[in-house]
């Protein structure tokens, strides 16, 4: 595997790349890794249906959900949360600002229709007729009540995590050393209770798709869900709020493994 000081050298060079890229190939590939982050968001939820008790789902939704970013990861599809280590390459000047701000907008849009593809995909077919539907509106209905403090905090902890797990990953040479370096920092994430706006952009619009059928209302009520703040202003705060997290947990971490471990 590669050494810290031998990743940040690595990483500048593929995050100048990033910085620099075709805005229509960043967004396509940023389309694939909201997709699959969903796709993780689907499992933590099948897993949350399958246990009575909540801890215990959430703790075999963490183990199931890095599935996603393993997927982003050996794809090399484009992440909102993990290219915030862009930061290394604007350090390094092998990146600008202004070209780092440039791949976050055009990744966090393509995440955004990726999250939202399959959300709409899964409505279509009835996928939220069922117990995860309740799970969905569940978890969007903690999301959108989350005040904006508090999902501040907890999107600064999350991205910390997710920034080591992109960097213990590429830090593999062959397909399991980057699972394995994947996986654990995100498990740690997910059942921690963190906040990453990406899974956050499945999670909060499936809610709402579960929510226009009747029934799935009814049965939300039926179980105590509070689903007031489920709405497009809910959503946006939370966003906002986990988004900005994001953004300020993942430059600092990239920019204190820059300053420790770049070469002398």
């Amino acid at each position: 595997m590669l050494s810290p000081e031998e990743f940040v050298t690595f990483y500048a060079a593929v995050g100048g790349k990033k910085a620099s890229g075709s805005l229509i190939k960043l967004f396509f590939n940023a389309v694939l890794a909201g997709f699959f982050i969903a796709s993780g968001g689907m499992l933590s939820g099948y897993a949350s249906m399958a246990f009575e008790n909540p801890n215990l789902g959430r703790i075999v939704g963490g183990l199931l959900f890095p599935f996603g970013l393993i997927m982003v990861i050996i794809t090399g599809a484009e992440l909102f949360t993990g290219n915030c280590l862009i930061t290394i390459s604007v350090l390094e000047k092998k990146a600008t600002l202004l070209g780092m701000g440039r791949n976050l907008l055009a990744v966090y849009l393509g995440n955004f229709a990726g999250s939202l593809l399959l959300a709409s995909a899964l409505s279509y077919v009835g996928a939220f007729n069922s117990g995860l539907g309740t799970a969905v509106i569940r978890s969007a209905a903690a999301k959108c009540a989350l005040p904006f403090g508090r999902g501040v905090i907890l999107g600064i902890l999350c991205n910390v995590l997710v920034c080591a797990a992109v960097m213990c990953s590429l830090c593999g040479k062959d397909i399991v050393g980057r699972a394995v370096g994947a996986f654990v920092p995100v498990s740690v994430f997910v059942i921690g209770g963190f906040e990453h706006c990406v899974a956050n952009m499945y999670f909060i619009p499936a809610g709402m798709m579960a929510l226009s059928n009747s029934a799935m209302a009814e049965a939300a009520a039926t179980a105590g869900i509070d689903i007031s703040a489920i709405t497009i202003g809910g959503m946006l705060n939370n966003l906002a709020s986990v988004t900005l997290g994001n953004i300020i947990g993942g430059c600092a971490f990239a920019a204190i493994i820059w300053y420790c471990k770049r070469s002398k």
